[in-house]
């Protein structure tokens, strides 16, 4: 009998895994690695070879993820002529058709090595196995063997070659496997690049920098970060302004759950998240009684975002240095993360008063994965290192490879092959050419390491992205426009393994419309193939243009501009515009006045602008996102009121009047009512138009499914309190979990969209 198994299964143990099962069973064969996943030939009698096909799917490692079995009876086998199973050397024809394991956390077994001072790892910065270590960022092709990984430079030492031949020791065949004697080193440099030191006195010296204040960059698994005690104010402010980050909260590494529960609030869900082989950052409500870490990490923040060592480096630079860590990825504003050694010298040593760096190249860069706790499960705001690049299952098979080319923010791409869609590690806003280097240059990766030529490329409206100009820009294939919210709708049908008709909800901050406008308050009937846009909220104009984005007091002008029977005395009088000053006057002008310099759009993440500043919680943004972030942040969860907007159909499409919730809540302001009242007041009429549209679609059509999707929904007051009222009406409801609801989930809905075409070609 012939067997081939395809998924993630190499590289985390299966080989031997199918060994041990077949001898145990008394069954002779081979077992090797190829360009599909595992092949295995068996000889033997008929109840052990049903016995072992029972086992190998319910006993398999638990690193492996087994996506088919396929099995051919009858026949000659090239069995070992001895009664022997044999594991066997990889065979590397064909193209690749195997699926390559995410980055792991340390195990429990590694760590115990790291600690026992009789262990020859003892305190070994690069300690591994089959069920854990890196994957992803040191693999340069496939089948995953040593020469194929950025491994190939270290020769294993007579005690690592044992080991790695040994299908009875758990590193057979981990292809990272090393020891003091053979593998990577630590070192220890000055700003300048300049040796301090190197091994065990690396560490030493890097926990010495950490403890004094300094900032020390740590190359990790893909890529490097900057490093500083999180509980020095001093260092954690001079890390901000090196890093030219005024607000953005930074990420703490702590050394266990104990020490996270000491500073957030961990459920089971949560405790889950952190200590899972993925190991994100995990966004925790903070403890009110407690103060944790310096102001400067996380300021007027209500969430901490924190996560568990990952690697054995990270496990002792903790214990040696006695503190939790700020870990921040290393770049420059708008950059990906650094991973090139020169390049990190180079572009951080300003930023940085020491580098703790390794020999071992990374050959793929992954920033952190980012998650939260959303209605008793894990969803994911950063798809990156320990997630990427699992796949996801498609509704259909793609007649032809397909790639998903993103949007500008929040980047990420999309690959099919067959009906898998590998969306990349996070790479970030394309706006900058080291941003979209590593764009392209991933995207060439994945094509190598997937054995794919895209012939379809998926690409947003808008003509200014750079993932469009890049699309457009490729040769010899057949480009296919997506429309930005109808991917974000596709891509929360993916992630759920959904491709039926739903209502579409898709609230985020701007997108290209298929009529040439802005969207951004959407409502869609759509499947995987298709949408018509049923609803949204009323368009209003950003003076300004995207000047209007990073500066939310343009938004609020814009709506107060806009409100029937508002006079200018009385906007005139309002705080924003007292804030604003003279600009006030010159900016109501320009959003009456209209045309390209103050352009419409129906976007809600513009609306949730407009009532941050009004509401005095903030005028200007330093990041994305920023007012309505905190907008969130100040909400009483206690306030049941809700805002009311008029809702009317317009050559049959829903127009709903955002500008009634900024009216009640200037009513409410002016009345003294604090922020905290107005900002939960609003958020709950956000709901009510919601659920009130969804109502009204589903009399209209029949559809009783719902799904949200865009960066609003990211907001977890709106998203918890408008999932329970649609249930609480009947909808069955979909949300992200396993791709953000931002943009960085777009390329898997634009991959999902162009395969559901491509079917009905």
């Amino acid at each position: 009998m012939r067997v081939r198994v395809e998924g993630v299964v190499q590289g985390v143990g299966f080989r031997p895994f199918v060994h041990g099962l077949a001898t145990r069973l008394g069954l002779a064969g081979r077992v090797g690695n190829d360009a599909r996943g595992v092949f295995v030939e068996l000889d033997g009698d008929r109840d052990g070879i049903a016995e072992f096909l029972t086992r190998l799917e319910r006993d398999a490692p638990p690193l492996a993820a087994i996506e088919r079995v396929t099995v051919t009876r009858g026949g000659r086998v090239a069995a070992s002529g001895d009664g022997r199973f044999l594991i066997v050397a990889s065979e590397r024809s064909g193209a690749p058709r195997t699926l390559v394991s995410p980055d792991i956390a340390t195990c429990a077994d590694c760590l115990a090595e790291l600690a026992d001072p009789a262990d020859r790892r003892y305190r070994y910065p690069f300690v591994n196995c089959v069920n854990c270590g890196p994957r992803l960022t040191i693999t340069r092709a496939l089948p995953y063997d040593r020469p194929l990984t950025t491994m190939a430079g270290f020769a294993l030492c007579e005690a690592c070659l044992a080991e790695y031949h040994d299908p009875a020791d758990r590193r057979f065949h981990a292809q990272p496997v090393c020891c003091p004697a053979c593998g990577p080193a630590l070192e220890l440099l000055d700003a300048r690049g300049a040796p301090i030191a190197g091994g065990d006195d690396a560490l030493t010296g890097a926990a010495g920098v950490l403890r004094e204040g300094g900032v020390l960059a740590v190359k990790g698994l893909g890529g490097y970060h900057l490093a500083v005690v999180a509980t020095d104010e001093r260092a954690a402010a001079e890390l901000r302004r090196r890093k030219r980050r005024a607000d953005k909260p930074f990420a703490v590494m702590v050394a266990g759950p104990a020490q996270a529960r000491r500073l957030c609030e961990v459920d089971a869900v949560a405790q889950a998240l952190l200590t899972g082989r993925e190991r994100p950052i995990v966004l925790l409500p903070r403890r009110t009684d407690v103060t944790g870490v310096a102001g400067a990490v996380a300021p007027g923040r209500a969430n901490l975002g924190v996560m568990l060592p990952y690697t054995p480096l990270h496990h002792l630079l903790l214990a040696d240095t006695g503190a939790p860590l700020v870990l921040t990825s290393a770049n420059l504003a708008g950059e990906p993360i650094e991973y090139d050694d020169r390049a990190a010298l180079d572009r951080l040593g300003g930023m940085a008063d020491a580098f703790l760096t390794h020999d071992r190249p990374i050959h793929l860069r992954a920033d952190d994965s980012v998650a939260r706790v959303f209605r008793g499960r894990g969803t994911l705001l950063r798809r990156s290192r320990g997630h990427a690049p699992a796949p996801f299952t498609l509704a259909w098979e793609a007649s032809r490879p397909v790639l998903g080319c993103g949007a500008a923010l929040k980047s990420t791409f999309c690959m099919t092959r067959g009906r898998h869609a590998f969306v990349s590690p996070h790479v970030g806003d394309l706006e900058g050419y080291e941003a979209l280097r590593a764009y392209t240059a991933g995207i060439q990766h994945f094509s190598a390491l997937l054995g794919v030529r895209p012939e379809v490329v998926a690409h947003d409206l808008h003509p200014d992205y750079p993932s469009t100009r890049y699309a457009l820009g490729l040769p010899d294939v057949e480009p296919v426009a997506v429309q930005h919210h109808h991917a974000h709708i596709a891509s929360c049908l993916a992630d759920n393994g959904e491709h039926g008709r739903v209502i579409g909800v898709a609230f985020d901050g701007l997108g290209h419309g298929d009529d040439g406008t802005l969207w951004g308050g959407e409502f869609l009937l759509a499947d995987l193939a298709s949408f018509e846009r049923a609803g949204h909220l009323a368009p209003v104009p950003m003076p300004g243009g995207e000047t209007a984005v990073r500066q939310p007091w343009r938004m609020a002008a814009a709506y107060l501009a806009g409100l029937d029977g508002l006079d200018d005395s009385a906007a005139r009088a309002t705080a924003v515009a007292r804030r604003a000053g003279a600009r006030w006057e010159s900016v109501t002008a320009l959003a009456r006045r209209g045309g390209p310099a103050a352009p419409l759009t129906s976007s809600a993440g513009r609306l949730f602008d407009a009532v941050a500043a009004l509401a005095g919680v903030r005028d200007t943004i330093t990041y994305e996102g920023q007012a309505a972030i905190e907008l969130e942040q100040v909400a009483d969860p206690a306030e049941r009121g809700a805002y009311p907007a008029g809702i009317a159909r317009r050559d049959g499409v829903l127009v709903v009047a955002g500008g009634d919730l900024v009216r009640a809540a200037l009513e409410d302001l002016d009345r003294g009512v604090g922020p905290a009242v107005v900002s939960a007041r609003f958020h709950n009429g956000v709901r009510e138009l919601v659920v009130r549209c969804c109502r009204a679609l589903r009399e209209e059509t029949g559809l009783t499914t719902v799904a949200l999707s865009g960066g609003v929904f990211q907001n977890v007051l709106l998203a918890e309190r408008t999932v329970e009222r649609l249930e609480c009406d009947g909808f069955r409801v979909l949300t992200h979990a396993g791709v953000p609801a931002g943009d960085g989930g777009i390329s898997l809905g634009q991959a999902a969209v162009a395969a559901a075409r491509e079917r009905l070609r």
